[in-house]
């Protein structure tokens, strides 16, 4: 008589773990849905153990010996393997290669948001693709294209390193800047303690005392001068 798992039927995968009748050996040490060991049992024992639970079992070091399997809802545990993975992948930071258009016959003006657009780009952690478009008989200089490449990359050396150096390809120039790791801001150095309030308040006073008993003894010299 075969047994039925909630209706459910949970075929074995290649990466995941196997569940339940796909459990190869004989034997295997249980650990219930409470974390607590119930022994070593023989698999019908263990997945009637688990059937009795209206759960699973599930093996979770097939290497041990004997192998050890939990008893748990599998259901819920391959959600909650899914969901670790697609918060782990939305963490990843996708590195995406942008592109900037420009000519040899670019204006001061011009040049400056295009570099502005590359910085931004390097900044977000992508990767930044210039291509010089030539015209007409500007092929034949390609020197002028590799000149505003270079004009680029030394604008943006603090941020970017060159990936791929200037290459003529048919009609255009490409570079592929990469994004330098950005270094964490140092933090700001102490401020100094402000002096003492005694002391700070003794230099003005011993000067005003100083200063009054000059102006005394001035005034007594002078009056005894007229006298």
């Amino acid at each position: 008589m075969g047994l039925r798992f909630r209706g459910r039927d949970i075929r074995p995968t290649q990466t995941g773990p196997r569940v339940n009748q796909d459990i190869r050996a004989r034997e295997v040490r249980v650990i219930d849905d409470e974390g607590e060991q119930l022994g070593v049992l023989s698999v019908p024992d263990a997945i009637q153990a688990a059937l009795d639970r209206d759960l699973d079992l599930v093996e979770v070091a097939p290497n041990s010996d004997p192998p050890v399997c939990k008893i748990m809802d599998f259901g819920r545990y391959k959600y909650s393997l899914q969901k670790k993975a697609q918060e782990a992948k939305k963490r990843q930071k996708v590195v995406e290669l942008k592109e900037v258009k420009m000519r040899i016959k670019i204006e001061d003006h011009d040049y400056a948001i295009k570099r502005r657009n590359a910085e931004r780009f390097l900044l977000d952690g992508n990767k930044a693709k210039v291509t010089i478009m030539f015209r007409g008989r500007e092929v034949t200089h390609p020197d002028f294209g590799r000149r505003l490449l270079d004009r680029l990359a030394n604008d943006l050396i603090e941020i970017a390193s060159v990936e791929q150096n200037p290459l003529l390809e048919g009609r255009n120039m490409i570079m592929i800047l990469a994004p330098k790791p950005q270094k964490q801001a140092r933090p700001a150095p102490a401020k100094e303690a402000a002096p003492k309030a005694e002391e700070g308040a003794n230099v003005p006073l011993a000067e005003a005392i100083e200063k009054a008993g000059g102006a005394r003894a001035q005034t007594e010299e002078k009056g005894s001068q007229d006298a």
